[in-house]
C-alpha cells in the first residue's frame, strides 16, 4: 500500500515509509510521550520500529497498541526529522490496524463508542449544552471524585467549557465595503456548540475584510476525529458529505478556523484517493485557515488599538500539519497596541490531540499542566489559541493552577474586537 491509500485501500502499514526513517534520534527532544517518560517505544522512532515488527508479521499486542494509543500524533516529530519521514501517516495506519485487529477490554470499547458517537455530532453536542449550563459548578466540584472512579470520566467534567449563548449566524454575511472574495465558513462541531462566539467572530472578520462568507446550515463533521483515530472509512463518509456541502454552497475557497478541522480538510484527495471521482471532487475545494486566508488577502480594515499582552499558542495541527506560524503572529502584532509574548517550548503539544485527553487523562493533564505553567510564566492577560481542543485543555490546565486566571480567545476575537473598536474587557473578562 502507498502513502496515496490511507483512506479505504487495502489494510496495511506502508513499508516503503517505514523505510525512510533512519533512527537518527532527531524525534526524540520534540516528543511529548518521549519527554514525559523517556521510553523508546514512546518515540516516533521507537513506534516505527514496532510499525516494521508487524509488517514482518507480529500480530498487534495489547503492548503495541498501547504504545501507538500513547502517541498524540501532534507532528512535531515530522517537522523535525531532517530525512522527510512521513509519520502522520504512518501512525494514521498503524491506528487503522489497531482497530482492525486489536480488542479493546469492554471499558475501552464502551468509551470510545460514547466519543465517537457523541463528538462528531452537532445536534447531540447541542442537546449537552443546557445540561452542562446547568451544572458547570457540580461539575467542577465533582471531576476529582469522577477522576478516581474513572480519569476518562474525570477528564470529560474537567475539559467541558462554560456554555455561552448559542449564536445563530445566516447563511449569508454579506462584505462590507468592496466585495472582494467570497468564501465558504467551516463552522465544526466542537467549535460550533461550544464557541460559537468564534464563528461569529470569524465571519464579521472575514465581512469586515470584503468577504462575503456562505455559512451552509446542517454541516456535520468534517472527520477529524475519525482520521486521527484510526477509523479512516467513518472519516472519508463524513469527507464526502462537508465536500457535498460547499459544493452545494457554490464556493471553491472554505475558511476553518480549527486546526485538527483544517489540517483533516486539506488532506481530502489523500483520504479519498481511492475512489478517483470523489478526489477529483475533493481538489475542486480549497480548504485554507482563517490566518493564512487573511495575510494572504491582506488588510483592508481600519485596526483600531488593543493594550494588551497576548501569548498565542500553537496548535500542533496548525504549525506542523499545515505550517502555519507566522500568518497568525503577523496578525496579532499587525494591531496597534498588542504585545505578543512567546510561550517557553511553544512547539511542545498541550495535551489536547483531538481525543487525546480524553482517552488518555493521566498523560494529557501533564502536559497540560506544563503547558499553563509556561503560559502562566509569559505575564500574559489573554492567552490566544486557534484550535478548541487546545483552549478547553489550557483553561482546565489553568483553572487546576490556581494561579492568576488568564482568558483564553481564538485569534479570530482578537481581530474582531480591533476591528469593530470594542475595549480590551470584551476579550479579558472572566468566561
Amino acid at each position: 500500500m502507498t502513502a496515496e491509500h490511507i483512506g479505504q485501500g487495502p489494510p496495511g502499514i506502508d513499508p516503503e515509509l517505514i523505510d525512510t526513517c533512519v533512527h537518527c534520534g532527531f524525534c526524540l527532544p520534540t516528543c511529548p510521550t518521549y519527554q514525559l517518560w523517556g521510553e523508546e517505544m514512546d518515540s516516533p522512532r521507537g513506534r516505527i520500529h514496532l510499525m516494521g515488527q508487524h509488517v514482518e508479521g507480529t500480530p498487534v499486542t495489547p503492548e503495541m497498541a498501547g504504545h501507538f494509543d500513547a502517541c498524540l500524533g501532534c507532528m512535531a516529530c515530522v517537522t523535525a526529522c531532517p530525512s522527510g519521514v512521513r509519520y502522520d501517516r504512518l501512525i494514521e495506519q498503524a491506528r487503522a490496524e489497531v482497530e482492525r485487529e486489536h480488542r479493546r477490554p469492554p471499558s475501552d470499547r464502551a468509551f470510545r463508542e460514547l466519543v465517537f458517537r457523541l463528538f462528531p455530532y452537532p445536534r447531540r453536542l447541542r442537546a449537552l449544552r443546557l445540561p452542562l449550563r446547568l451544572t458547570e459548578g457540580l461539575r467542577r466540584r465533582l471531576a476529582p471524585l469522577l477522576g478516581r472512579i474513572d480519569a476518562r470520566l474525570g477528564a470529560m467534567a474537567d475539559l467541558a467549557p462554560p456554555i455561552t449563548p448559542r449564536v445563530r449566524l445566516p447563511r449569508l454575511v454579506d462584505a462590507r465595503g468592496p466585495r472582494r472574495a467570497r468564501v465558504g465558513l467551516l463552522t465544526g462541531c466542537v467549535q460550533g456548540e461550544f464557541f460559537p462566539q468564534v464563528n461569529a467572530a470569524t465571519a464579521r472578520v472575514l465581512a469586515l475584510e470584503g468577504c462575503d462568507v456562505v455559512i451552509p446550515p446542517g454541516q456535520g463533521c468534517c472527520g477529524a476525529l475519525s482520521v486521527h483515530s484510526g477509523r479512516p472509512e467513518e472519516a472519508a463518509r463524513f469527507a464526502r458529505r462537508t465536500i457535498e456541502t460547499f459544493e452545494r454552497a457554490g464556493v471553491d475557497t472554505v475558511v476553518v478556523n480549527a486546526a485538527g478541522c483544517g489540517s483533516t480538510t486539506k488532506e481530502y484527495a489523500e483520504l479519498l484517493a481511492d475512489d478517483p471521482a470523489w478526489q477529483v471532487r475533493a481538489k475542486g475545494l480549497r480548504f485554507t485557515d482563517l490566518a493564512e486566508y487573511l495575510a494572504e488577502l491582506g488588510p483592508a480594515a481600519e485596526r483600531h488599538p488593543l493594550d494588551v499582552t497576548v501569548a498565542y499558542h500553537d496548535a500542533c495541527h496548525l504549525a506542523h500539519a499545515q505550517g502555519v506560524r507566522a500568518q497568525p503572529r503577523a496578525l496579532l502584532n499587525g494591531i496597534p497596541g498588542v504585545r505578543l509574548v512567546e510561550i517557553a517550548q511553544s512547539d511542545i503539544c498541550c495535551g489536547s490531540a483531538g481525543t487525546y485527553n480524553l482517552f488518555q487523562p493521566e498523560a494529557a493533564r501533564q502536559l497540560g499542566d506544563r503547558k499553563a505553567a509556561q503560559v502562566a510564566a509569559t505575564g500574559a492577560d489573554l492567552l490566544v489559541s486557534a484550535n478548541p481542543g487546545c483552549t478547553m485543555q489550557i483553561a482546565a490546565a489553568l483553572r487546576r493552577g490556581g494561579a492568576r486566571p488568564i482568558p483564553v480567545a481564538h485569534t479570530a476575537q482578537v481581530l474582531d474586537a480591533s476591528l469593530r473598536g470594542l475595549p480590551v474587557s470584551a476579550l479579558t473578562a472572566a468566561r
